[in-house]
């Protein structure tokens, strides 16, 4: 088994070096399969913790989704672990889930590759199988879903920015136990269009409505106005809220209203910027598990930097830069600190 340390060194305003974040494989249905696992330090064998998967986007990588939501930093203070894995190439090159629709022509088992990648971190970490969630953007977001409708029996909960249910996910859906949902996306997302696109995607209102039936909960949702903090970023927010499903689960929507196809508040000079994703994938997260409500409030979510957003990622020579691999790279956030990150493999 491969095993990468990622190295992570602050610059200001002192030289430490991160908590434990690897880089392992896994080998299913004979592809060897990557995955980022990132370990906080208040992890304790003997105390079982929360799972959270934390999928990339069509294209993307895991390297990039780990830096672009911020997670780490919550599973710090929250004390879960989290798990980026690796999407496969597709004939043409493109990383992705084979969620069928869009990615119909992938002959890549990646529900087989969730199942299997459960079982592996659970047998090397103490993790509590009644609370192991997934989420994702975009086709990650998809993925999210499809887990939550062919192996629900071991995912507790899922969200979804910017992504949606192809339609074979949707028709085909079969979870076994009601299962908490929140979906995040923006009404102008040009990618996954919020009305849906035809035999490849779901619109974001059928989406909604199935799990809203699906859990049995209210008809009529709770409608909350996010308080509009960035009036420059050219969108606002609205959460609903379908309550008092089934073993107390929920059916949730954060609606960005002229929002496009990003995770809301990462801070790199376009999206949303009333809420972070992160913050509120986490919120949802932490009041379930399988078996329904916990009856945590969302007021005891840890609290989280709301202010410390990344600006901008430069190489060496202060070049724009996205691209992570077997370079160093500076990543400055808006509060002014700066940090240098090199992977080693």
């Amino acid at each position: 088994m491969k095993n990468t340390l990622f190295l992570l060194l602050f610059l200001s305003p002192l030289f430490n070096y991160s908590q434990e974040t690897l880089n392992e494989t896994l080998v299913h249905d004979g592809i060897t399969r990557e995955y980022a696992i990132h370990i906080p330090p208040g992890y304790d064998a003997e105390s079982p913790v929360p799972l959270v998967f934390s999928l990339h986007g069509f294209t993307s990588n895991n390297a990039f989704h780990m830096l672009y939501t911020g997670f780490n930093n919550i599973a710090d203070t929250a004390t879960f672990i989290i798990v980026y894995p690796q999407g496969t190439l597709t004939a043409e090159g493109a990383s992705h889930w084979n969620v069928g629709g869009f990615t119909a022509g992938s002959t890549t088992d990646d529900v087989g590759f969730f199942d299997a990648l459960i079982d592996e971190v659970s047998s090397n970490y103490s993790i509590n199988p009644d609370r192991v969630y997934s989420a994702g953007m975009s086709n990650g977001g998809y993925m999210s879903f499809l887990l939550a409708c062919q192996i629900s029996s071991k995912i507790a909960a899922i969200a979804s920015v910017t992504g949606s249910m192809t339609p074979s996910t949707y028709y085909e859906c079969n979870p076994e136990h009601p299962t908490p949902v929140l979906q995040i996306h923006g009404t102008t997302d040009g990618t996954v269009p919020y009305q849906g696109g035809a035999g490849w995607s779901q619109s974001i209102p059928n989406v909604l409505d199935y799990w809203i039936n699906y859990n049995n909960c209210e008809t009529d949702p709770i409608v909350t106005p996010f308080a509009d903090i960035e009036p420059n970023d050219g969108s606002t927010a609205e959460r609903y809220i379908w309550d008092s499903g089934d073993n107390g689960v929920t059916t949730e929507h954060i609606k960005v209203t002229g929002g496009g196809h990003d995770w809301p508040g990462i801070g790199l000079g376009y999206g949303n910027m009333d809420l972070s994703a992160s913050i509120e994938v986490w919120k949802f997260f932490m009041r379930f598990d399988i078996n329904g409500s916990l009856n945590a409030e969302v007021n005891d979510v840890v609290e989280i930097d709301h202010e410390k957003t990344l600006l901008k990622i430069v190489d060496i020579l202060g070049r724009d830069a996205r691209e992570v691999k077997n370079q160093m790279l500076f990543y400055i956030f808006s509060d002014g600190t700066t940090e240098k990150r090199f992977f080693t493999e």
